[in-house]
């Protein structure tokens, strides 16, 4: 079946909007992402990576990145907030090179920084390993789940996904209790299949990602029983309707091409949704000054820009280079990642 080509891939527009924000010039609709600089610098490196465009950036910005990225390093060993940072909002010439009072670092951001490192071709040499592992230990709660910071902040999935990640790239397992994980993400397996934030929590697609994620990652997918592994497969797959929801009776996102994409790509079922025009809903998505939104008509953002171009690579669409999907980076940076550990 060929595809119909109703929308056009336009790689250079998503370059330029991808460039627009490395370079720090946020559009006002993303000003409350001030503190979480670091999250758009890793969509945007990200996005650039999987067109292949990492190459082109000037040696000299990427030093700069690099440099600025290890500004956002806190190594607290004492109150135990090691990590990074999501922005340099709170390092002043007072607390440079110092813990101080909220200069903590946040889990999410944590995964970003050491991702957007190893993209950019860094050895993670300046990284201070033992100091992030210790204080990922603090994170984890006795249910085996883990919260993002220290204090005032959820615990759910996804920052067991990112402590599993912040793991396995610094191949170094010992400050987590992976059976109590593994515990966790089981007990939140729902009775339809799917999987959601906690137990008892609904199905989500996002959520199911990071759970069989960490599995894959710290090598427990085989704790899925068969059951559970066909009524989950059977879950994503439900989720697919010319283009990937997130869960039952919501509509369609770009963002899901990766989430549940990815996750049917963990699980080998991607073949069964193959069709030559699955690309045409993402493709929709498109704006035409560049990225992507989650719908048609919508104000483009760094987020679904990335995950579109991550769900197109899965597609295997615009000869954009392929994904590792387990740690959510392309196959190139995984490669780079093998060559350091």
């Amino acid at each position: 079946m060929e595809p119909i080509n109703i929308h056009k891939f336009a790689p250079e527009l998503h370059r330029k909007y991808l460039s627009f924000i490395l370079n720090g010039k946020m559009p006002s609709s993303q000003s409350t992402m001030d503190t979480n600089r670091s999250i758009l610098m890793y969509f945007a490196v990200s996005g650039l990576d999987i067109l292949g465009e990492i190459e082109n950036i000037p040696k000299e910005r990427i030093k700069s990145i690099i440099d600025w990225i290890y500004s956002l390093q806190v190594v607290n060993n004492e109150d135990l907030v090691s990590g990074f940072q999501g922005s340099t909002t709170l390092n002043t010439l007072e607390n440079k090179n110092q813990g101080s009072n909220y200069k903590w670092s946040h889990i999410a951001n944590t995964y970003a920084c050491l991702s957007t490192l190893l993209i950019l071709g860094d050895d993670l040499g300046r990284v201070n390993r033992q100091a992030i592992l210790d204080s990922l230990k603090t994170l984890q709660l006795p249910d085996g789940s883990f919260k993002g910071a220290k204090e005032g902040v959820e615990n759910d999935m996804r920052f067991v996904y990112c402590a599993a990640c912040i793991c396995h790239i610094l191949d170094d397992w010992s400050a987590v209790k992976v059976e109590a994980m593994v515990e966790f993400i089981l007990n939140s397996i729902s009775y339809d299949g799917g999987i959601g934030q906690g137990p008892d929590l609904e199905s989500h697609s996002g959520s199911t990602f990071c759970a069989i994620a960490t599995l894959a990652l710290s090598n427990n997918l085989d704790r899925l029983t068969k059951a559970q592994f066909v009524a989950l497969r059977r879950w994503l797959l439900y989720r697919f309707d010319g283009g990937f929801n997130g869960r039952p009776n919501k509509p369609i996102d770009t963002c899901y091409s990766f989430w549940t994409g990815g996750s049917l790509n963990i699980l080998d079922a991607y073949e069964f949704i193959h069709n030559k025009n699955n690309p045409q809903f993402v493709l929709m998505t498109q704006d035409r000054h560049g990225g992507f939104s989650k719908w048609g008509h919508v104000v483009p953002d760094p987020m679904h820009t990335y995950l579109g171009l991550a769900g197109l690579s899965l597609m295997g669409f615009g000869g954009l280079n392929e994904m590792n999907c387990e740690l959510n980076i392309t196959k190139r940076t995984s490669e780079h990642l093998k060559n350091i550990q």
